[in-house]
């Protein structure tokens, strides 16, 4: 569903987007449609999409931080700064890792909107990993090939969590 509302709102002609553009005096963008503005369309309706779900995982990680601490870090003459540096930061970062490592697997995974959207034209410009294996899997029915893409994405991405998680390790020490 976001993907289809998204392509109305990037319609060359008739999409909102190039609407409001043409109200500053700028000429309609065909977002979709062009190799070199189809791949930002895609980025920004999948931050877009996912900017609710990451907000409310860090508005609930900031209301497990103990209202404590910052008290005692304003008698000992915290500034905002200082709190924030000191207490807020570290106490986020579960919290962050967490985020980060669910936002990057999932960029890896994203099929379904590029699909809908563009199908991974222009020129393959939004051709994902996950679309490529799906190609190579059910419209060229090389079945091995498309599996061992499965496999390369599987430890791209465990590389990637194993590196995060080391990360975690070495700032909170």
């Amino acid at each position: 569903a976001v993907a289809i509302v998204w392509r109305f709102i990037y319609h060359p002609k008739f999409g909102i987007l190039n609407y409001f553009l043409g109200l500053v005096g700028i000429n309609p963008i065909d977002w979709l449609g062009d190799p070199n503005w189809a791949m930002p369309a895609i980025v920004i309706m999948s931050v877009w999409k996912n900017f609710g779900y990451s907000m409310i995982i860090f508005i609930a990680g900031l209301q497990n931080i103990p209202e404590d601490l910052y008290e005692a870090a304003s008698l000992e003459g915290a500034n905002e700064w200082q709190k924030f540096k000191s207490i807020t930061l570290p106490l986020l970062a579960p919290t962050t890792l967490f985020i980060s490592i669910i936002t990057i697997v999932g960029y890896f995974q994203l099929f379904a909107e590029p699909y809908i959207m563009t199908q991974g034209g222009p020129l393959n410009s939004t051709l994902s990993i996950v679309q490529y294996m799906y190609q190579e899997g059910f419209r060229w029915w090389n079945m091995g090939y498309s599996a061992s893409i499965a496999f390369v994405l599987f430890f791209i991405i465990l590389i990637i969590t194993m590196i995060q998680f080391k990360f975690q390790k070495i700032t909170s020490k």
